[in-house]
């Protein structure tokens, strides 16, 4: 499974690109809205950084497929990296068929069933984005929704990537893995959370104490 990051914050991007675990980057409006800059510079300073996918998604204001279409031409262009963000909703789907003839890759989000994930991927989604975290919000195993859109694309052959999204905790980011995910975007927090262990703390301490004991400083 591979890692995106998913934020707007290009501090936390550099960092987690600096550990050379992530191969990509999704955003979305509230992320982007965060950050308090202007769309098109906060894009392109991350796809400075990142040599990978970068997802940008249309204004969630935008509800039709003909203004969908346009700002994915528009997101498009700002670098060949980038993948145009859809809401999965009928006039998403409308405009991802559109431009995935025009060559522009898409991510479907927002998808909380294995149908949705299958309507996406035949109107020719480059990846579709289930959400785990919301489904057990609400007392939904979000984990499941990932096996089964692994085990229904496996069946039919689908080749649309699937990214574990709304990834809240490092037993999400196993979960997803073991339920066989192409990716997982997280938050820099998970990613940090990750590398920890207490028994690697107390080895660290160990190993430098047992050094200094022979060696000295």
């Amino acid at each position: 499974m591979k890692f995106f990051i998913d934020t707007a914050n290009v501090e936390d991007i550099k960092k987690a690109n600096d550990m050379g675990v992530i191969c990509g980057v999704t955003t979305n409006p509230s992320l982007i809205a965060k950050e308090g800059r202007v769309f098109e510079e906060v894009i392109a300073e991350i796809a400075s950084i990142v040599d990978g996918p970068i997802s940008g998604e249309v204004k969630a204001t935008t509800t039709d497929a003909e203004g969908m279409i346009a700002e994915g031409r528009e997101i498009a262009k700002i670098h060949p990296n980038m993948v145009v963000k859809i809401p999965m909703t009928v006039e998403g789907l409308k405009a991802v068929k559109v431009l995935t003839a025009e060559g522009i890759k898409t991510n479907v989000t927002l998808i909380f069933t294995a149908n949705q994930a299958l309507l996406a991927a035949r109107a020719g989604a480059t990846y579709v984005s289930p959400f785990l975290g919301r489904l057990d919000d609400i007392s939904t195993m979000g984990v499941d929704l990932i096996a089964e859109i692994v085990e229904m694309f496996e069946v039919a052959g689908i080749e649309t990537e699937i990214i574990a999204a709304s990834v809240r905790n490092p037993i999400h980011v196993t979960e997803c893995a073991l339920a066989g995910a192409d990716i997982a975007t997280v938050p820099y927090k998970v990613i940090e959370q990750m590398t920890h262990h207490p028994l690697t703390d107390v080895g660290i301490e160990k190993f430098k104490k047992d050094y200094i004991a022979v060696f000295g400083e």
